[in-house]
């Protein structure tokens, strides 16, 4: 029985997935596939590498990450991410997909022709990165003279790359729906309508999943509170764990 593990994006919210994936481990679970966009990407990435949740918790808490990101001057965005890709070369320096110990597949969005593309072979580090440029906050990333922007813009619960791979989709999605945050600012306005803006093209997915993994309590939490990382960490963890009996009985259904 293969277990297929898709992660969605969600900024800071992404580190949900890094608790929830730690629950799953302890009940026994490990993943034949995985697929990702955005802040599920890095997370993807980390796991596929072989990075324990708490491992890849303490990588992302030490690592300094917003030290790494400088303003972009050219006014396609706030701040560059590709001012990263050596601190992540630090952690997986082989920077290939096929040196991952899980298969991995990424989603970011080609900003000239408008359409999704799927990253699964060659160059890791780049792809990644470009599958959490968020538009308007960071620059587009550059690979082979294309354009790339956050993947969650057209496919924020990447299913389909791996759907036909494995017996079972586990989903774990981090943006809940349901009332968030009152929104008090520029920047909570524009987090606020890009989360809604991904959310009608999610809901419809749900019921091709076999598991969905979804912390409502993660509503109290915003895209950008990378401060309040072990917060969100133990939300997803706490809720898979109060989920086993739901998921042993989806393990039992499909064996």
């Amino acid at each position: 029985m293969k277990i297929g593990l898709v992660l969605s994006g969600g900024g800071a919210r992404g580190i949900a997935h890094l608790g929830i994936i730690k629950a799953l481990q302890e009940m026994g679970l490990t993943f034949d596939q995985i697929s990702g966009t955005s802040a599920g990407a890095i997370v993807g990435a980390l796991t596929a590498q072989g990075y324990s949740p708490d491992e890849s918790l303490k990588l992302l808490e030490s690592s300094s990450f917003m030290k790494h990101l400088r303003p972009a001057w050219n006014r396609m965005g706030l701040l560059r991410l590709d001012t990263a890709i050596d601190l992540f070369r630090k952690y997986i320096p082989h920077d290939s997909f096929e040196g991952l110990h899980i298969p991995l597949h990424v989603v970011a969005v080609d900003l000239t022709d408008g359409v999704q593309v799927l990253f699964e072979k060659g160059e890791l580090i780049r792809p990644v990165l470009a599958s959490c440029c968020l538009p308007g906050i960071f620059e587009p990333m550059l690979i082979n003279k294309r354009q790339y922007i956050d993947g969650g813009v057209l496919n924020n619960l990447p299913i389909e790359p791996i759907e036909d791979k494995i017996d079972i989709v586990i989903a774990s999605h981090c943006n809940p729906f349901g009332k968030d945050r009152p929104v008090r600012s520029a920047r909570g306005v524009i987090e606020r309508s890009l989360i809604l803006a991904v959310q009608s093209k999610t809901r419809d997915k749900f019921s091709r999943c076999s598991l969905l993994i979804e912390p409502h309590d993660l509503v109290g939490y915003g895209p950008t509170d990378i401060s309040k990382a072990r917060e969100v960490f133990r939300i997803g963890y706490q809720h898979t764990i109060a989920m086993r009996a739901d998921i042993e009985q989806v393990l039992q259904g499909c064996s």
